[in-house]
């Protein structure tokens, strides 16, 4: 069992215990009628919502309580709401409270420790709400609506967002937790696009919240991830040009890899923020290791930025190709497709401060060589920041790593044991260089401090003021 899983097991469990051990103190035994008052009343409860409650048993509850990865598939809600609007998520955190529940929220589900689904709790899923509209530069998003249909619809109108790749991925989980991509360096994290949200907080009052407007929830709100302070019903984002866009992939074989690693690490540093480029380190079955950086100019001009890349590392590549993508040739190329099917895999991440050294490098690269070597699919993902990333956005953010070189994601296809020892061993491996974690990486065993570096203190007083029962309250929660 995940440690997901055992903490919300041991948390509902301490929750029941003390129900058990108060009756047990009370000098007359509780009867049947107050039982049934105690408990809720999840008929008059689904009856009250716009949306649709489902229950453990119910025809269509295994498919809404389902994430992206199987791996969350034995946790089991007391009930899922698939929410029409604000009025139902309302609806249900007041339901939660009356009734002592933990509630998270569920955007796309593709939280890497499950954070959108608990034991025994209440998932409110956004899914259902996933309009959208545009007008003057500014697109209107549902915090239920997936990256690959905001994309297609802003591409009517000649823009686009800077986000990640994956088609299927929630706009709300992305967005609150930072939002890196393609676009990073040219126009900063998708959170330092949102110039307004609509937000349920723990007391049930929807608010509208801007720079101006609960300033400070709206600096939280923009990188401490999500389902910390609040429920995002909409997000306001100021778009960008959905201009065409130059790729560069570039191999190289696996006794440069060293010298890869260093010319990237320059790249990242100098390049210009139109060239934005991520280092792959992927073990092959064969023990070996395959090194290769997928890069973007947002100028088209990909052969300038391959090259500037190539004489960082000091070699031109063994296998290169150059090519130009329109907007949404671009968003189907990085995602895969349309669409993408559930997955299962282990993943996690480190910030890197500076560059690594030689003997850091060296033990990044052994990790991953290990891996192959156990046959365990494993690769280490570095995605550059810089740029426009390093700026604070008007407003402010609470994403707290704007001066770090870049986010190394740990990833395995594999959940098991061998895959959970190339993440541990990854970390070791860069702990000198590392800050922290990225909170869209969240995973199991790691302090939940970690991700919010020097924002923390902050993050702790605005949860106070808008949190103050700490009703937020799941495992991978802002404490």
């Amino acid at each position: 069992m995940s440690l997901l899983d055992r903490r919300t097991f041991l948390k509902a469990g301490s929750a029941l215990t003390a129900v058990t051990l108060t009756s047990c103190t009370n000098a007359k035994q509780a009867g049947a009628n107050d039982l049934a008052a105690a408990a809720p009343d999840w008929n008059a409860f689904g009856r009250s919502l716009e949306g649709r409650l489902y229950r453990p048993g119910q025809t269509g509850y295994a498919t809404a309580r389902q994430l992206f990865n199987p791996r969350w598939d034995s946790v089991q809600p007391a009930g899922v709401v698939r929410a029409a609007g604000g009025n139902d998520v309302r609806s249900a955190i007041l339901f939660a409270k009356k009734n002592k529940l933990v509630l998270v929220p569920k955007g796309g589900g593709h939280s890497y420790v499950g954070a959108s689904t608990i034991s025994n709790g209440l998932m409110v899923d956004l899914g259902g709400m996933h309009g959208l509209s545009y007008a003057n530069g500014i697109v209107t998003v549902g915090a239920g609506a997936r990256l690959y249909d905001v994309h297609a619809f802003l591409d009517k109108y000649g823009r686009s967002l800077p986000t990640g790749t994956c088609p299927t991925v929630g706009v709300a989980g992305l967005a609150l937790g930072g939002g890196m991509g393609v676009h990073t360096r040219a126009y900063g994290l998708t959170c330092d696009r949102i110039v307004g949200m609509g937000v349920i907080t723990a007391d049930g009052v929807a608010r509208n919240v801007t720079a101006s407007s609960d300033p400070d929830l709206f600096w939280a709100l923009r990188g401490s991830g999500g389902g910390n302070l609040g429920i995002v019903t909409y997000f306001k984002l100021a778009t960008i040009p959905a201009n065409k866009l130059g790729f560069f992939k570039l191999t190289w074989p696996e006794f440069n890899a060293a010298a890869v690693v260093r010319g990237w690490q320059k790249f990242a540093q100098t390049a210009p923020n139109t060239s934005w480029g991520n280092l792959h380190i992927d073990a092959q079955s064969n023990g070996t290791l395959s090194i290769h950086v997928l890069g973007v100019s947002t100028t088209g001009n990909a052969a300038a930025a391959a090259a500037q890349l190539e004489s960082f590392v000091g070699s031109r590549a063994s296998a290169r190709s150059i090519t130009v993508k329109t907007h949404m040739e671009a968003v189907r190329y990085l995602g895969g497709g349309t669409t993408s099917p559930r997955t299962g895999f282990l993943a996690g991440s480190d910030v890197l401060k500076r560059p690594m050294d030689a003997v850091t490098i060296t033990a990044f690269l052994g990790a991953v060589k290990a891996a192959a070597r156990a046959k365990t699919p494993a690769s280490a993902i570095i995605d550059p920041l810089g740029g426009q990333a390093a700026k604070q956005p008007s407003g402010g953010s609470s994403w707290p790593w704007r001066s770090a070189l870049g986010v190394i994601q740990w990833y395995s296809s594999s959940q098991g044991k061998a895959a959970q020892t190339f993440i541990t061993n990854g970390h070791h491996a860069v702990q000198k260089y590392s800050a922290g974690g990225y909170v869209n990486y969240l995973e199991a065993g790691r302090a939940n401090s970690s991700y919010y570096g020097a924002s923390l203190g902050r993050l702790r007083s605005v949860k106070k003021k808008y949190d103050a029962g700490n009703f937020f309250h799941a495992p991978y929660t802002l404490v």
